[in-house]
């Protein structure tokens, strides 16, 4: 996509991620409604990467450690993907994705991990394309919107 330009997120990208969260927030892709503020904890600007198209942002990943162990710091996450449905399908969530992979192996990953709702189709679709695989599934884990669903565990090993 022309004018498209995948960089580190930044404080003052706050409010654009916040009111893009609210705006892509459904029970195909998350468990929970969206959090204010945007950036906290070990989740601050350091751990996101930013899709801007003509000088807004568009899209978004989350990118961290699964848990806080050490025994599990060789490995990244994603934890979370949001794109603004006016510019959905035109490859901006797997350029995001590309930018995760390479940014878990600038970090020194061995393998990158991600869970997503067995019902998004969309995303799992995305994801095995860019390598990953299915590494396990927890049954109606789940119940979002009075139907239970499926956690799917995906990985890929960035050696």
């Amino acid at each position: 996509m022309p004018d498209l330009s995948i960089r580190a997120a930044h404080p003052s990208d706050e409010r654009e991620l916040v009111l893009l969260d609210r705006d892509t927030w459904s029970h195909l892709h998350a468990v929970g409604p969206p959090h204010e503020p945007f950036f906290r904890g070990r989740f601050g600007p350091q751990a996101h990467l930013v899709a801007e198209h003509e000088g807004r942002v568009v899209g978004y990943i989350r990118l961290g450690c699964p848990t806080e162990l050490a025994s599990h710091a060789h490995v990244q996450q994603i934890l979370g993907l949001a794109v603004s449905e006016e510019v959905r399908g035109r490859g901006i969530g797997r350029a995001l994705v590309r930018a995760a992979v390479q940014e878990a192996r600038d970090r020194g990953a061995r393998r990158i991990t991600l869970r997503v709702l067995g019902h998004n189709t969309t995303a799992r679709v995305l994801y095995e394309s860019e390598g990953f695989v299915v590494e396990g599934v927890q049954p109606e884990e789940f119940l979002l919107g009075g139907r239970y669903v499926d956690d799917v565990l995906m990985g890929r090993s960035l050696l």
